[in-house]
């Protein structure tokens, strides 16, 4: 069940690549993946807590290796528990990952950056990995980061909140109304439309070479966008120029 991914081209460490024949990075949908179940926690726990949800994650795993084609990466804060669980997943036979805990490494930056250059740098080159939750204007950076596509969830997560996803800025509809009278399923569709727009954004950056000058454009939008960023140059950048085109 597992499905090929290949690396078509680099934009420093983002890729454009496919997954069983279509382009990422993308957006995946939940009833098109065959998630392996795992065994999930809070993001900051003790460390005896964390360890026992990684075995339970793998021993899953491998019950399902046959009907699943995507692994969760589990491990909550704990670095080494991370990796370790990823190269247990691969050698199982898993190529697809989800990174657990999301939500949590979105407001950790530091620890959000340790988290996905680690993991890209033990991970093998036919691995692709997925980030499970985000706002619109974070996603040129975790594709620079490395990430290859995204859960739609987030859509349907901020539309129940009467938040509007725009490539830049998340809108309270309560208090920005600039759709009024909109259904909760009518605002999820728009989300939907523009994470799909983001996304052709990153496609068409990436190919003229230009990714970086997205994420350092976006990285205004938010304090956490400009702390991430300068927390991944000062601390990775062998990793960010490893793939980086030189002039």
């Amino acid at each position: 069940m597992i499905k090929k991914f290949e690396i078509k081209s680099h934009d420093g460490p983002g890729r454009i690549g496919k997954v069983d024949g279509k382009l990422t990075p993308k957006i995946f949908y939940r009833n098109e993946l065959k998630i392996a179940p795992s065994e999930g926690s809070a993001y900051n726990i003790d460390r005896e807590i964390a360890e026992f949800n990684v075995k339970e994650t793998l021993r899953l795993a491998h019950e399902n290796v046959d009907e699943c084609d995507i692994a969760v990466i589990q491990g909550s804060k704990y670095i080494d528990l991370r990796i370790e669980c990823l190269k247990q997943l691969e050698e199982i036979g898993y190529n697809g990952f989800l990174i657990a805990n999301g939500d949590a490494l979105l407001t950790n930056s530091r620890d959000l950056v340790e988290l996905i250059v680690s993991l890209k740098k033990e991970a093998k080159k036919s691995s692709y990995f997925i980030f499970p939750f985000t706002e619109l204007s974070f996603m040129p950076l975790l594709t620079y980061m490395g990430i290859d596509g995204f859960m739609s969830d987030a859509a349907n997560y901020y539309s129940h909140l009467n938040v509007l996803q725009t490539p830049t800025k998340a809108y309270d509809l309560n208090a920005y109304p600039i759709y009024e009278e909109i259904s909760q399923k009518e605002l999820e569709e728009k989300n939907i439309e523009n994470m799909e727009f983001v996304i052709r954004e990153i496609h068409a950056h990436m190919k003229n070479r230009s990714l970086r000058n997205l994420v350092e454009e976006r990285s205004g939008t938010t304090p956490q966008n400009i702390s991430t960023l300068k927390i991944l140059d000062r601390t990775s950048m062998d990793y960010l120029l490893e793939y980086s085109q030189l002039f």
